[in-house]
């Protein structure tokens, strides 16, 4: 093994910070979490190799039921085999329009699979993330109206995205109102169109599916944004589009998302793509990379960054973000995916995870487990019960992964449960039979 600092550089390094050892330097990790591998000598490489592997077999896999915005579904094994080409799998993400025709190209039938799956007209070479996605469009959507100081979210856009949008607006003091759910767990129209009628309202947010699971009346929240004048963000699960309308024909203005789904495994929490669509007649004020159709001097088809208003390329106070790259290969692992399945492909995963998560539920349900809305859902519900913690780490030990507690957002013994194609009726019985001991 290679270790790059010597004792001395160490030594520098620990008295800087006024600490006597590596072991003062991550006290503050829980005792628990670190394991010390034992080993009795030196080993070679090979070795080592050898050691780690017989470590990992003691790992126990967990059958995962937990969404909450990233989803563990099948992936088909061409997608990761075409991205390990070195057309793809550089250390840096190539642009130049005279050296990357292949890269720019396939980034361009990436923005326009994501356009015809959102029904927008316009999408962006993808963002950091579906949450930095969101922040980004409500500051786009800032940008349109020009005018106010309140953000409208729906309580049912994820929490954490929620906290990404909070810290993208802390230099701007707006005000962020969160609409409450009603009963049907979707946003409550009432108290919605209370919030637009006043004239400071510059955007507004609404998640479809809503992170709960329920499909948002968004057609309505489409009609109400557009009779008060405010800016329409959509954060839309790109799975469920395929069996859903798109948002584009419901008046967004806006939609952004997710693209783990498509193609992309759980890593401890990314790397991801967002993609980011809007209209037309706003794209000067999208952010992030575009890719173009042009002609070079021969006549001959080109693809080529267009539209490049960030602020590598013009004053900073006209540039439409800082955002000045792209998650390259992840969004062409989304591409893939999308290429693979095709329409039908991606329609056949929603309706099979759907199917599969109302089986589970239904189950559930008839072991006590009671439903805390009474609107429609796809493929992630949330569910009560008496003791929810407990079930849930007792679960844990058993080898499955039960849901996201929902505590800490305000639902007491709730699990947020998702269901995806990949789940089998076997693992299905297997955790209804854990529930039951």
């Amino acid at each position: 093994m290679y270790l790059p600092h010597s004792q001395e550089d160490v030594e520098a390094v620990l008295k800087e910070l006024g600490l006597s050892s590596l072991e003062e330097l991550f006290s503050h990790i829980d005792p628990s979490l670190l394991s010390s591998p034992n080993l009795e000598k030196p080993m070679s490489e090979e070795e080592i190799r050898r050691f780690l592997k017989e470590r990992a077999k003691k790992n126990k896999p967990l059958v995962s039921f937990a969404g909450f915005g990233a989803y563990d579904r099948i992936i088909p094994s061409a997608v990761w085999q075409i991205l390990g080409r070195g057309e793809f799998l550089t250390a840096y993400t190539p642009y130049q329009a005279e050296a990357s025709q292949g890269t720019l190209q396939a980034i361009f039938e990436y923005q326009t699979l994501i356009c015809e799956l959102t029904g927008m007209d316009v999408a962006n070479a993808s963002m950091y993330d579906g949450a930095s996605a969101l922040a980004e469009g409500i500051l786009m959507a800032r940008a349109l109206k020009s005018a106010g100081k309140k953000v409208l979210i729906s309580e049912g856009v994820n929490p954490l995205y929620r906290e990404v949008v909070k810290t993208y607006l802390a230099g701007y003091e707006d005000e962020i109102s969160l609409i409450p759910l009603c009963k049907e767990g979707s946003t409550d129209l009432y108290i919605l169109e209370d919030y637009l009628r006043k004239d400071d309202v510059h955007a507004l947010a609404v998640q479809y599916p809503n992170f709960l699971g329920f499909i948002e009346p968004i057609k309505e929240i489409g009609e109400l944004a557009k009779r008060y004048h405010v800016p329409f963000v959509v954060v839309a699960d790109p799975i469920a589009l395929s069996i859903l309308r798109p948002p584009g024909d419901y008046g967004a203005d806006i939609v952004v998302g997710e693209g783990q789904q498509m193609g992309v495994p759980l890593n401890f929490g990314g790397p991801y793509a967002g993609f980011f669509t809007t209209r037309y007649e706003y794209v000067r004020k999208m952010p992030g990379r575009i890719v173009g159709l042009a002609e070079d001097v021969e006549g001959k088809r080109a693809f080529t960054l267009v539209l490049q208003t960030r602020e590598q390329h013009i004053r900073r106070e006209r540039a439409t973000s800082n955002i000045c790259t792209n998650q390259n290969l992840i969004a062409i692992a989304n591409l893939l995916y999308m290429v693979l399945l095709g329409k039908e492909g991606i329609r056949e995963v929603a309706k099979q995870s759907l199917s599969k998560a109302l089986y589970l539920k239904e189950k559930l349900l008839s072991l006590g487990f009671e439903e805390i809305y009474t609107g429609k859902h796809l493929w992630e519900f949330p569910l009560k019960i008496d003791n929810a913690l407990d079930l849930y780490k007792k679960l844990l030990e058993e080898g499955f992964l039960l849901g996201v507690p929902l505590d800490k957002f305000g639902y007491r013994d709730t699990l947020l449960i998702a269901v995806t194609e990949k789940r089998n009726r076997e693992e299905m019985e297997r955790l209804l039979n854990a529930i039951r001991l």
